[in-house]
């Protein structure tokens, strides 16, 4: 009795991890929606280290939306890192909207990275972006902000190697820029915005990208700054610093050529002064030599006090005049 339920009980456990390894309730189901898949191809996933459900259900769901799928690239597709679910799902959508798209186009795109469905989705229902605010100046130094909403569809053929939304949104800031810059005054952007929008939206800006632009519309357009009054200040307030420092460079060039010429004053009464020793020496040495005689010496002392007394006189008359004026 004892041996019959040890075996019944290793019958139970073998049963249990043959079912855990082999998807029989999987295989089941696909059997009962129509797919025909071997037992063995089920198991054959497992060493592969595939999960079975993984791809059996997204077959199961092409093939009751009437997509004919191999299940070997359903597979393949998983093994590279792809989401088996969401290219399946992006094909049934793609079909009930009627657009062109592959199996191996979508599987492309979603090994690129981008969300395959939600591109479908996007060519049926068109997404709307937003830019930021963009701020620009006319040429009346006014300054202009304005806010774009873009109406985009995604474009299929060009999902693999397109540029994104960022693409899109700098494109359409650019061009606001260049068409607010363009402008006379700021009174002609703040009339007519929507020239905005016909400018922006006739330079292709979507060439390259993943998306088709629909319609490019003015959300928003406010006054700013006035940029060119702020400019023309800071150029006043710098020529004046300028003219300052100047100025200050022309006194300190004149306050050093005085100080130069005060110098030049001190040598040249030095030298003077130097002169002035020298003429005693000289008539010595004349004296001794006897080319100056003792009479003429004196007399040429007397010369030299009668100038002294005539300068003292003339001085005296010079003040008295003075003091009788006042």
């Amino acid at each position: 009795m004892i041996f019959v339920l040890v075996f019944i009980g290793l019958g139970i456990f073998f049963l249990s991890l043959i079912l855990s390894f082999v998807p029989v309730g999987l295989w089941i189901s696909a059997w009962a929606a129509g797919v025909r898949i071997g037992l063995f191809n089920l198991v054959g996933m497992r060493f592969r280290k595939v999960i079975p459900a993984r791809i059996v259900n997204p077959l199961i769901k092409a093939n009751k939306a009437g997509l004919d799928l191999v299940i070997d690239k359903l597979e393949a597709h998983y093994l590279a890192g792809g989401n088996v679910d969401r290219v399946v799902n992006a094909l049934i959508a793609a079909q009930r909207a009627d657009i062109d798209l592959g199996f191996e186009r979508a599987t492309a795109i979603d090994l690129a990275g981008r969300d395959v469905l939600q591109a479908v989705q996007m060519s049926v229902n068109p997404k709307v972006i937003e830019t930021p605010v963009v701020a620009a100046v006319a040429k009346d130094g006014i300054e202009v902000k304005a806010r774009a909403r873009v109406t985009v569809r995604a474009n299929i053929d060009r999902l693999v190697g397109g540029a994104g939304e960022e693409t899109i949104i700098a494109r359409v800031g650019e061009g606001i820029v260049t068409t607010i810059g363009s402008a006379t005054t700021h009174k002609e952007v703040l009339e007519n915005p929507d020239a905005i929008s016909k400018n922006v939206l006739n330079r292709s800006l979507d060439s390259g990208t993943a998306f088709q632009i629909l319609s490019i519309d003015i959300a928003d357009v406010d006054v700013g700054k006035n940029i060119g009054a702020e400019l023309q200040t800071d150029q006043a307030e710098a020529d004046k610093r300028i003219a300052q420092a100047k100025a200050e460079e022309r006194r300190a060039m004149a306050v050093a050529q005085e100080q130069e010429m005060k110098a030049k004053v001190q040598e040249m009464r030095a030298k003077v002064v130097e002169a002035e020793a020298d003429v005693p020496r000289a008539m010595a040495q004349a004296l001794r030599e006897g080319n100056l005689a003792v009479m003429d010496y004196y007399q040429l002392r007397n010369i030299n006090a009668d100038t002294q007394m005539r300068e003292s006189i003339s001085k005296g008359s010079k003040d008295d005049k003075g003091n009788s004026g006042k």
